[in-house]
């Protein structure tokens, strides 16, 4: 009874353990890419001008709300300009009449008023409550604003791209690299291997002094080869740890297995391309539409400008406040431009050119991205050749070397072909990786070129 149930389980078992180590493998570029899309100090700065230009659009929006302002002002002097008023020779005369026939002096005699454009001693405090009614500068700043927050959108995408491709042909480069080490040191210890047999040879009076020399130059050589690569390796490691704004010793993720993106850009090969995913091309249309908004906006300079206000406050002489001090005043104001030396007319013939100019920029670019993208294909199509090349040459080797070095045990083939063999052997090897990873780094141009990468999550 027991027995049916173990055997499923041990099946869902292995099953998941083949579907963890099909997918970590895969997962580990992925978070590379994830940490420097998230720690890249570049698209940081990016991100900022993004938000920048986000608050340019709030400020857009804000400036069809209301705004209300606290005024006041203080004024006094004296002197300047004055208006005489004659009350006195106007109404004296009158009471010199009214009071002889009262005969009384209940009205007396009054100066004339001499008074200045000045103010004495006067305040004006104000609460001004102001709005645009109309205005269609208003509108298409608005809009233009829209469009540059989305051109910077396009902007950190654009970048965003280009660092996951560079982050992926970093780490291909320090695979790359690691591999050759581990096929120098392989070949390390064949050459080792066959200095040893070339004094067990001579020791037993078979072998020759001379193979023995070319067996220590073989093993020199291939230690210089050797160190080489390990510093490949250590700028492959630093370069990496800088796009991820790491420490520059910070240990990479080996764990990659290059099986099923090879299978993926084999796909590739027979699928058509196209650009039409490209941000570059979206950038330039945004920027199409923005010139024709900014035309628009010229055109309309005659367009006339309509705010409203609202005052409400207190105004009096020598710092006074009471009820009669109170006040509100509203109010519309209208503003129609009529002529401008030209300018708006000059503008608009600018706005006309600009728009030209991108048309153009779509057409050049459109063209350039289309071609870019052909010949990311055809480098796919040669490495993943070159790659195939490679595997056969490098079977041919390792049979070629396995009969040199047993022909040579035996006395069959000379030292000189079994050296040659070891370094067919070593460079088919190397042929192998630097193919398998050109390939890589190719569907990584591939997928630059087409945008194919999707930004939303890691993957394809």
């Amino acid at each position: 009874m027991r027995t049916p149930l173990i055997k499923i389980l041990a099946i869902v078992t292995l099953i998941s353990l083949l579907l963890v180590n099909q997918a970590h493998p895969q997962s580990v570029i992925n978070e590379y890419i994830d940490l420097g899309l998230k720690n890249n100090i570049v698209l940081q700065q990016k991100s900022i001008s993004l938000e920048k230009a986000m608050l340019a659009l709030k400020i857009a929006n804000g400036m069809f709300s209301p705004s209300l302002n606290l005024l006041g002002n203080y004024t006094n002097g004296n002197g300047g300009r004055s208006i005489s008023f004659p009350v006195g020779d106007l109404l004296n005369p009158v009471y010199s009449t009214l009071n002889q026939l009262t005969s009384s002096s209940n009205f007396p005699q009054i100066e004339n008023v001499n008074q200045n454009f000045f103010p004495k001693d006067f305040y004006d405090v104000r609460a001004r409550v102001s709005m645009p009614i109309f205005n269609s500068d208003l509108i298409y700043n608005r809009k233009i604003r829209e469009q540059q927050t989305l051109l910077q959108e396009f902007e950190v995408t654009i970048y965003k791209r280009e660092l996951v491709r560079n982050i992926k042909v970093a780490y291909f480069n320090y695979l790359s690299a690691r591999e050759g080490v581990s096929i120098y040191q392989s070949a390390l210890t064949r050459a080792m291997e066959g200095k040893r047999v070339n004094e067990s040879l001579l020791a037993n009076g078979k072998g020759l002094p001379a193979y023995v020399l070319r067996s220590e130059s073989e093993i020199e050589n291939i230690k210089a080869q050797l160190s080489d690569a390990e510093r490949q390796v250590e700028n492959a490691q630093l370069y990496l740890n800088f796009l991820l704004n790491r420490n520059p010793d910070e240990v990479i993720n080996t764990s990659y297995s290059a099986e099923e993106d090879l299978l993926h850009a084999s796909s590739l090969i027979q699928e058509p391309v196209s650009v039409q995913k490209r941000e570059e091309l979206m950038q330039l249309q945004t920027l199409q539409g923005m010139n024709e908004n900014m035309l628009n906006m010229s055109k309309l300079f005659w367009s006339p400008r309509i705010s409203g206000f609202f005052d409400m406050g207190a105004q009096a002489e020598r710092m006074r406040y009471n009820s009669n001090a109170n006040y509100y005043l509203m109010g519309m104001q209208l503003d129609i431009p009529l002529f401008a030396g030209f300018t708006n007319r000059h503008k608009i013939s600018q706005s006309r050119l600009e728009i030209k100019n991108t048309e153009l920029s779509v057409q050049q670019v459109n063209r350039q991205l289309n071609m870019n993208t052909q010949i990311a294909k055809n480098s796919l199509v040669s490495a993943y050749q070159n790659y195939l090349s490679a595997q056969k040459q490098l079977e041919a080797a390792q049979s070629y070397q396995r009969l040199i070095e047993k022909g040579y045990k035996e006395g069959v083939n000379t030292f000189i072909e079994a050296v040659d063999a070891r370094n067919q052997l070593t460079s088919a090897q190397l042929l192998v990786t630097l193919n398998q990873y050109r390939v890589l780094m190719a569907e990584a141009g591939l997928e630059r070129e087409t945008a194919g990468f999707e930004l939303g999550g890691s993957g394809k």
